[in-house]
């Protein structure tokens, strides 16, 4: 056994096929497939049943998967943990984030981090909680930012900053006009939200109790994974929609008039740096913890007088180790 059939059993699982298989790790069809041949003679079992089209892991072949992933990643982070020791920071950092946090938080860090750190190689993927979790299981991502705590989650979560939501409403009526506004404030029949898969969607749905509320459909039925596109939509049809607070930082002053503020404790997502248990690049990770708490605003980096809304999202199946 060797590492390069580890990583040609994992290019297999995620190509499902010997073809691109091959192509995605530089060798042709035959040595590739002779190559995981002898790796399944060697452990008496077989990794993938090729008589399914594509091809698909037998139940034995997922076990030996997950191991040869986090074998490979604990290689990789070795090699990557070495090179820091010799010549500091540098290589690729595989980095994902939800996109109601993204197009606000990485334009306030992003410039200085990869001055200060020009060695390092940013790869930023915009991806809902779900998908990061599952590649960071899979050792695809390093990290993942996004809202937490997440239920049943066994992986590392590693709190930055806490992120009240406010109320961005498009109309005047009588209780557009208190100072603070309650959760029973908000009409739902002109509340607009993020299409299903959206963590900051069911955070919006745990904070309003839409569960317990009818609701009428709009007239107009729009779904959208963006909140500038959903402040577009608001704005058209006189609506409503809860927005992060970051978002506020990027409104024009006539749209910051529409801004109204919970009553304290005002509802918050505490956002994280996520990481799988085995993470090796703690450098790597602090680099990126306090690249992002200097440009957070102070009133930010405590939970102090803040209601959590935490995800509900469920990871119940136990990480590969």
């Amino acid at each position: 056994m060797n590492l390069q059939q580890l990583e040609y059993i994992v290019a297999v699982d995620e190509c499902r096929q010997f073809v691109m298989a091959a192509e995605k790790c530089y060798v042709t069809q035959a040595t590739l497939s002779m190559m995981i041949k002898k790796l399944e003679e060697e452990l008496h079992t077989v990794i993938f049943d090729r008589s399914q089209q594509p091809i698909v892991p037998t139940p034995t072949g997922e076990k030996i998967i997950a191991q040869a992933r986090l074998i490979l990643s604990h290689v990789n982070k070795l090699k990557a943990l070495v090179e820091e020791e010799k010549n500091g920071l540098q290589g690729e950092c595989k980095l994902g984030i939800i996109p109601t946090l993204a197009p606000y938080l990485l334009p306030l860090f992003l410039h200085d981090f990869l001055k200060t750190y020009p060695h390092i190689k940013l790869r930023i993927s915009e991806l809902t909680t779900e998908e990061m979790i599952e590649r960071i299981r899979k050792h695809q991502l390093d990290a993942g930012l996004m809202a937490t705590p997440i239920e049943g989650n066994q992986l590392k979560e590693i709190p930055l900053f806490y992120e009240q939501f406010v109320v961005y409403q498009v109309k005047a009526d009588r209780k557009y006009h208190k100072k603070y506004v309650l959760a029973s404030d908000i009409d739902v029949n002109r509340l607009w939200l993020l299409e299903e898969g959206h963590c900051l969607r069911t955070q919006i749905i745990n904070l309003c109790e839409l569960k317990h509320k009818t609701r009428e459909l709009h007239a107009l039925d729009f779904e959208t994974g963006s909140l500038e596109m959903l402040k577009k939509i608001v704005e058209s049809t006189e609506g409503i929609t809860i927005l992060p607070e970051l978002a506020v930082r990027y409104l024009s002053p006539h749209q910051k008039k529409w801004i109204r503020f919970f009553k304290p404790p005002a509802p918050v997502r505490e956002i994280s740096l996520v990481v799988h248990p085995h993470f090796a690049r703690i450098n790597m990770l602090n680099a990126l913890k306090k690249s992002i708490l200097s440009h957070i605003p102070e009133h930010m980096k405590s939970r102090k007088q803040k209601e959590i809304i935490p995800t509900t999202l469920s990871t119940a199946p136990s990480i590969e180790d």
